[in-house]
């Protein structure tokens, strides 16, 4: 369904009833349609300044933070081979930075302070000055306390040296994110009070009754680790509104094509908190980049894009109509919304919220299936125990911020994404992901490391191997050029975007030496994730969760990469 409006038509008393009956509430337009460019900055010179501002989203105005005014902060556009210096001005009352997130650069510049430089002052401007050795899509965001949920974040569109290999008529870049009118401060107590605070679709009497949500040995052992299957993410649509490039789903930002175009989508997925499932309806989406990454091109009807994570897309409209873009936030609560079109003041039908998706044993490393679950009938004793059987696990220190450990974690890479197995259309997997070139390192590892990720969901602790940041005594180790296989072992409810600074990696899938490039990447709940990676910069560099609050509660550690011994500076 597509329906023309104009202003007035929208004041109009039949039209807006003609409207009401084509949208939830939640998504009726306030607006004929935002047809509106991102700004945009490009040069070797680029002038920024982070300050406050007020920030309208769906009517609704709020305190934010900007940069030039702007939120998202203006596309940054810049060209493969050329040296930039970023001049940051910081006009908070508070310290700030900016880390570049995906790109390859000095230490110095990577903008973690207490890492590779102290931040910026309030008051002070900071430079950062380095070469750009790649091209893709890109996005830059604070990397202090908690500013990124409130606006400070923005685009990177680097344009390759030569020719781009991916031909497109013309492009669009869609910043997808998440805004409350809380506080993330405020946030963050209430989900240390109460791990669950925000989710409002819980389990009922009812329904467990029934044995709708889980079959019942499923619910003993979920009530016996004290863990509600409902809990797919931590902050959801009872405070947050989805956004895109800024507006919400009553903005109806607007992207303009011609029929026959084929359109890039620049994709990023810039939220503090949320996994967002994109689809456009009636279109077909080809993958051509992820994380900035050339791929083999592979079509898809929908993917699921993790925080942090960039995917170039290409569709290819031939109708005259209007489309909807659909960021359905991965516990079905709510949807970032906008709409492709022809001309503005168009709008597509906006799909109904698809029912909400439970976790499963499976989430928890624990496929059910041949199990022997003799006792699991007495209150599910046996499950509590068996949990804590596993916690043996010799490279996790037992602390309060391990909750559990999963004892029979798989490589999930080949499957769609929590909640996305039974969507019934052609959904990305990581396996679908094929290098575009080969790989510049085909070097076997020379060792391997297995890293947990642990929680506590309870008292919100979440930690690498059960330690938290501070309670770290040393980073992890490497030599340049040495060449590691890392496998991450979620033994937690819920996916963790873990993000590595100033590297790439390559995921172990199957595909050799044109296996995926990522800095980014989804370990999906009860999964593993394997990647191979050359630790060819020196320095420290962060290593982390991008769920913000995740980091913020100790989901993060240092990476320290020495040269070795006997080599020169």
């Amino acid at each position: 369904m597509t329906i023309d409006l104009d202003r007035r038509s929208l004041l109009r008393g039949s039209a807006a009833l003609g409207v009401a009956a084509a949208f939830p509430a939640w998504a009726r337009p306030v607006s004929a349609g935002i047809v509106r460019p991102m700004p945009a900055l490009s040069g070797e010179d680029i002038h920024l300044r982070i300050a406050p501002r007020m920030l309208t989203v769906d009517g609704r105005m709020t305190h934010a933070i900007g940069i030039n005014d702007t939120v998202p902060a203006p596309l940054i556009r810049l060209r493969e081979g050329q040296e930039v210096r970023l001049h940051v001005e910081n006009a908070l009352d508070e310290d700030s930075s900016i880390h570049w997130h995906g790109l390859i650069l000095p230490m110095q510049m990577d903008g973690v302070p207490g890492v590779s430089f102290p931040g910026i002052r309030a008051g002070e401007t900071f430079t950062y000055r380095f070469p750009i050795v790649q091209s893709g899509t890109y996005w830059y965001h604070s990397h202090s306390g908690l500013q990124e949920q409130l606006g400070h974040y923005g685009p990177i569109v680097i344009d390759p040296a030569g020719a781009d290999p991916i031909v497109s008529d013309r492009e669009h870049v869609i910043v997808l994110s998440d805004r409350s009118p809380l506080h993330p401060h405020a946030i963050f107590r209430r989900l240390k009070l109460q791990g669950g605070y925000f989710n409002r679709q819980k389990q009922t009497l009812p329904g467990l009754l029934a044995g709708r949500d889980q079959p019942e040995r499923g619910r003993l052992a979920w009530g016996a680790m004290r863990m509600d299957p409902t809990d797919i993410a931590d902050v959801t649509a009872s405070t947050y509104t989805y956004l895109v490039n800024g507006h919400g789903p009553q903005d109806n930002w607007t992207a303009l094509f011609a029929p026959g175009e084929r359109v890039r989508l620049r994709v990023i997925n810039a939220s503090a908190m949320t996994t967002f499932n994109l689809r456009i309806p009636g279109l077909p989406l080809t993958v051509v980049q992820a994380d900035g990454q050339d791929v083999r091109p592979v079509t898809v009807d929908e993917l699921q894009v993790a925080v942090a994570e960039t995917y170039d897309l290409i569709v290819a409209p031939h109708e005259e109509r209007a489309y909807t873009i659909v960021g359905e936030s991965i516990d079905r609560s709510g949807i970032a919304r906008a709409t492709l079109a022809p001309r503005a003041g168009m709008v597509g039908a906006v799909p109904p919220l698809r029912a909400r998706p439970l976790a499963t044993m499976r989430d928890m490393g624990m496929d059910m299936a041949g199990m022997d679950m003799t006792g699991i009938d007495h209150g599910g004793h046996q499950m509590k125990h068996a949990m804590r059987d596993f916690a043996t696990a010799p490279e996790v220190r037992k602390t309060p911020a391990v909750q559990t450990i999963s004892p029979m974690p798989v490589d999930r890479t080949g499957e769609p994404g929590q909640g996305l197995a039974d969507a019934g259309h052609r959904v990305l997997t990581y396996r679908d992901l094929v290098a575009a070139r080969r790989n510049p390192d085909l070097r076997a590892p020379s060792r391997q490391m297995r890293i947990h990720l642990t929680g506590n969901m309870e008292r919100y602790m979440w930690a690498f191997d059960g330690e938290k940041l501070s309670a770290v005594t040393a980073p992890i180790p490497f030599a340049q050029g040495e060449r590691v296989r890392v496998t991450l072992v979620n033994d937690t409810m819920m996916g963790h975007p873990i993000h590595l600074h100033g590297h790439f990696f390559e995921l172990v899938t199957g595909h050799g030496d044109h296996a995926p490039r990522k800095h980014t990447v989804q370990v999906q709940p009860g999964g593993t994730v394997t990647f191979d990676v050359t630790t060819d910069a020196v320095g420290d560099w962060a290593f982390h969760c991008h769920l913000l609050y995740h980091m913020h509660a100790g989901m993060m550690q240092i990476v320290s990469v020495r040269l070795r011994e006997g080599e020169a500076t």
